[in-house]
């Protein structure tokens, strides 16, 4: 009996099971969106249990697409949008509070409080690699036990459970309130303020000045690895989770980032640059996050810098959405294709502040060197365009950090079939533009690292022969054009600082 691997994507606008043969193919996929919720200006939530409704659904659907039984699945991997944050009670398996999602400023305060001991947004990157931002998990999980009533004593008494949604995906799909597994990886671990980056275990320090009980937080297993056999009915029952991997590590993974330099581009709702540094990790002087790669079984962990930025794709959905100019996110390449350039408009989307390499929390969005001329292709290249910007701005950071000059970028995402986005990004960048053949590399990163714990593939080596090209865009801009509309760019971004 043929066997495969899936792959539950828990990603930040919608929910994705996906199932691969061993050469790394797609078999079948389901997928279902989620509401996005937006209580007030900068604060975005989700409904963690329509998340797990919608899970358990997909993987349903997913079969039934592949024409599968659940007994042809080796292994399940599991990967997610990483500092979203949900707290529930164990015994009844309800949210306490809607999941706070990793794009929500509403943390500013504490991240003040926190910087005002001492140090500022350096204060905790010695231990965690990570600046005192909003975007992390920690303050999520304070903000929530100070503003449910009663909840930061149940969460001492240990009757809450903390989790990033790999964790609540898992604990749903083990058991939940009959025994369901409490377990993460360090890959989203280490994206809380919690984790020390060097031992990979709950720092008490860091729980008790944040103010997060460590009664409530999982425990930290490797990322390849089996950990429980799924009870959820309706899904892959009696399956091995084998797997764990922030959605940005999985990527890099799928894409046989496995090597010192290798590094990726994911095109999402944001945009996130990882470069693998090995099992050193690089302590960035240029406004990047220290985080870990990946750690498989008992080998050591593997570090990357990582460049992330808030808003790219999701900034297509804004322009769908709330301005109407666009029906679908696609027709965004022909508008912006009726026109030879931005007409000199520039759009720096700071709609929950910049996130590397400026970490501006006071940053807001702006549209700049507008005139009568510009018209909505105009506009339409101008989002392109402020992609491919923030792109070039991670890389030079990386390039600074890491004193090794990219020579090429692999790309993945949903923003990878923009031929002139993806033309612009080279151009921009000097280098060639890398895509795959399978370019939704987040699941297939998952189900290595399933697959490799349950012996499905044999080794590292596997994922690099399943690796294949499927298009590369080159250069073609002059230099001193690219210099001149990078430096229009920097400057649009100085006139978002200084706003909220």
């Amino acid at each position: 009996m043929t066997q495969y691997v899936a792959a539950i994507d828990q990603g930040t606008t919608s929910t994705r099971c996906m199932i691969f043969d061993h050469s790394g193919q797609v078999v079948a996929v389901d997928q279902l969106e989620h509401q996005q919720i937006f209580p007030k200006a900068g604060w975005v939530e989700h409904d963690a249990a329509e998340i797990w409704g919608n899970t358990r659904q997909v993987c349903g659907g997913a079969l039934a697409r592949a024409d599968l039984n659940a007994d042809q699945i080796a292994a399940v991997g599991i990967t997610n949008q990483r500092e979203t944050t949900v707290i529930w009670d164990k015994a009844t398996g309800e949210p306490i509070h809607n999941a706070i999602v990793w794009q929500d400023t509403r943390t500013q305060a504490i991240c003040d409080e926190l910087g005002a001991l001492g140090g500022g947004a350096e204060r905790y990157r010695g231990r965690t690699g990570l600046p005192l931002a909003t975007y992390f998990a920690g303050p999520k999980a304070r903000w929530i036990l100070d503003n449910v009533e009663g909840a930061r004593e149940r969460a001492e008494r240990g009757e809450l459970a903390f989790g990033t949604m790999d964790t609540w995906v898992l604990w749903n799909a083990t058991g939940g309130t009959e025994g369901g597994l409490h377990v993460t990886d360090p890959t989203n671990a280490s994206r809380t303020l919690l984790m020390n980056i060097d031992t990979l275990e709950w720092d008490p320090e860091l729980c008790e000045e944040i103010g997060v009980p460590m009664a409530m937080l999982p425990e930290i297993r490797s990322s390849s690895e089996e950990y429980a056999k799924i009870r959820a009915r309706g899904t892959f029952r009696d399956v091995p989770v084998a797997g764990i991997l922030g959605d940005q590590q999985a990527a890099t993974f799928g894409q046989a980032c496995l090597e010192v330099g290798q590094a990726k581009n994911t095109y999402g709702t944001g945009n996130f640059v990882l470069l693998n540094t090995g099992t050193e990790k690089v302590e960035s002087k240029n406004g990047l996050i220290t985080t870990v790669g990946y750690k498989i079984g008992d080998a050591a962990q593997v570090y990357c810098l990582e460049g992330s930025i808030a808003v790219t794709g999701s900034l297509v959905q804004w322009l769908r959405d709330n301005l109407g100019m666009i029906a679908s996110a696609p027709e965004i390449e022909e508008l912006a294709r009726s026109v030879d350039d931005n007409g000199g408009a520039y759009f720096v989307p700071a709609f929950s502040g910049l996130f590397a390499p400026h970490w501006r929390s006071d940053a807001r969005g702006a549209i700049v060197g507008l005139t009568r001329y510009v018209n909505k292709g105009h506009l339409a290249r101008a989002v392109l365009e402020a992609t491919a910007f923030q792109t070039r701005e991670v890389i030079d950071a990386m390039n600074a950090d890491s004193g090794v000059p990219l020579t090429t970028l692999k790309v993945d995402g949903g923003m990878v079939g923009n031929d002139l986005l993806m033309q612009f990004q080279a151009d921009l960048l000097g280098v060639e533009v890398i895509r795959p053949k399978v370019s939704e590399t987040t699941a297939l990163g998952a189900a290595y690292a399933a697959g490799l714990a349950v012996g499905y593939w044999n080794s590292e080596q596997d994922i690099r022969d399943n690796w294949a090209q499927d298009k590369v865009w080159t250069p073609q801009m002059e230099e001193s054009l690219r210099d001149e509309t990078y430096a229009q760019w920097k400057k649009a971004v100085t006139r978002t600082f200084d706003w909220a």
